[in-house]
């Protein structure tokens, strides 16, 4: 076999893993946010100041927000279920010094910081979390898809190749859910009323970036004879043209039917195209080609999983469209409220979970290939679970901020109006004019600014790598350290624009 064909075998014909085990994986972002923000907290709370340096800064963001998901990933899989208790009782620690330092200059009962703590009003206009959980989504795909060349990385966390639920699969729907949270539709002020197509308007000429990205990818692809799995999206398509007509679908079917009937939309999507798949031969097709043997003549044939597969990540979209509206129109400021957002969204994930199972037993397994109803399940149940995971931590680190007098964390809830006893318990919000400065200093907000970008130059060092390197047989300790090279540029440079202000976006 071909150096191509090892490394197309050594992608092809996995099965995924558990959802338990997808589960773990998945609670890592949210006690690394915690732990960077409970550092930093800890430090002010020693010298008085926060981070004054970017060197330092950039590096303490990369060893606690990324490199525990380059390790976990790796050599640290057969233990993921122990990394998570690991991580919290880690902050627990960092908490319990935070506390104990804070009770002996002020003797103040923790019940009643918890009363002042329900009390604090968050500002409205921004959730950080929903930027972390887009964030942190760029960052494991970029990971993943070069990690999954080597042989560190486990063949359970790959793509699944027709049915299974893999770490990668899950990836794809994430990027779907990150891009409809943040969608015109969503971003929209509820009071303002626009032309029913104008977003329409607005999308198309926007998704022309994703579409040049899909047809230079393909180029590039082909001329190089880069190895490939087609049976993945097939053999012109990729991901980025999903991105595009997803978004542009959305956007059409958002202007004929009402924004706050989306999951209405979403739902009767999901059903008539598994009906579609359950009834028809269109399964057999996708699965098999025309002729039964997977050819791969004529357009549709070619990519009839790429094509298809739109049916279902359409339903993602629509269905993350009324999360964002129900997130970011609510306003919701106080964190009493946002405690209130957690139960219903703890509900939502125990719905979507208890759905999964009966649509597995009803009609079929999860599958990214075909993008089917129980994929769409799955991906919402545990894109909704990391976000809320995200919201809690982000809490969590609110409730720190407040026993630490001036402290703050980039890229967590601001305290805009503050208890009024707060001056007499030493409690005090964080100025505006700190949380900016600090903001520069974030390499979330850095890689949040140019997330197509990030995108692109991971998928660009992936293919570098693999055309430069012999991945499948590479050892422990040369994968770690190409992966955090990797990584590490990739977020270099992302500091770099980022603290000349630059955004790379013309569209």
């Amino acid at each position: 076999m071909s150096q191509n064909q090892l490394k197309v075998a050594f992608i092809s014909n996995l099965n995924g893993t558990t959802l338990l085990d997808i589960s773990a994986g998945l609670s890592l972002p949210p006690l690394c946010l915690l732990c960077r923000g409970l550092l930093l907290i800890l430090y002010h709370l020693h010298h008085g100041k926060p981070v004054s340096s970017r060197k330092y800064s950039l590096l303490l963001d990369f060893l606690v927000l990324v490199s525990p998901l380059v390790f976990s990933c790796t050599v640290l899989s057969p233990i993921i279920f122990f990394i998570p208790f690991i991580l919290a009782a880690f902050c627990a620690v960092i908490f319990s010094k935070i506390y104990s330092q804070r009770k002996r200059e002020a003797r103040v009962p923790l019940g009643q910081i918890v009363k002042e703590f329900q009390k604090a009003c968050l500002d409205p206009e921004c959730i950080p979390a929903i930027t972390v959980f887009r964030v942190y989504v760029n960052v494991m795909t970029s990971i993943s898809i070069l990690a999954v060349d080597f042989p560190q990385y486990p063949r359970r966390y790959a793509k699944a190749e027709t049915y299974g639920t893999g770490a990668m699969d899950l990836g794809v729907g994430a990027f779907i859910f990150g891009n409809a949270l943040v969608c015109p539709e969503v971003r929209q002020k509820p009071h303002r009323t626009q032309p029913r197509f104008s977003s329409l308007a607005r999308q198309v000429f926007s998704v022309w970036p994703l579409i040049s990205l899909g047809v230079g990818r393909l180029l590039s692809v082909k001329s190089i004879e880069y190895h490939e799995h087609t049976s993945e999206y097939g053999v012109h398509w990729n991901f980025f043209f999903t991105l595009a007509l997803v978004r542009l679908a959305a956007s059409l079917l958002l202007a004929i039917f009402p924004k706050h009937k989306a999951w209405l939309v979403a739902l009767a999507v999901a059903v008539l195209y598994q009906l579609l798949l359950s009834t028809t031969s269109l399964k057999m097709f996708i699965l098999h080609g025309s002729d039964g043997r997977d050819s791969r003549l004529g357009f549709l044939d070619a990519n009839r999983e790429g094509l298809f597969s739109l049916f279902g990540y359409l339903a993602i979209y629509l269905a993350s469209v009324q999360v964002g509206l129900w997130l970011l129109q609510r306003r919701r400021s106080s964190v009493r409220s946002w405690l209130e957002a957690l139960r219903g969204l703890a509900l939502a994930v125990l719905a979507l979970s208890v759905s999964l199972q009966l649509c597995q037993a009803c009609t079929e397994p999860v599958s990214r290939r075909l993008a089917n109803l129980p994929f769409c399940t799955w991906v919402l149940a545990h894109c909704l679970l990391l976000l809320g995971l995200f919201v809690l931590a982000d809490l969590a680190l609110v409730f720190t901020k407040l026993l630490v007098k001036g402290s703050s964390v980039p890229c967590c809830w601001k305290v805009v109006q503050p208890p009024d006893s707060r001056e007499k318990q030493g409690m005090e919000a964080v100025p505006t004019g700190r949380q900016d400065k600090l903001s520069q200093l974030c390499l979330i907000s850095a890689i949040n600014k140019n997330q197509l970008l990030f995108f692109l130059l991971a998928n660009l060092m992936t293919g570098a790598v693999n055309i430069l390197i012999d991945t499948i047989h590479s050892k422990a300790a040369f994968t770690l350290g190409i992966l955090h090279l990797y990584m590490f540029l990739n977020c270099l440079i992302m500091y770099i624009l980022h603290a000349r202000n630059i955004v790379l976006k013309f569209w």
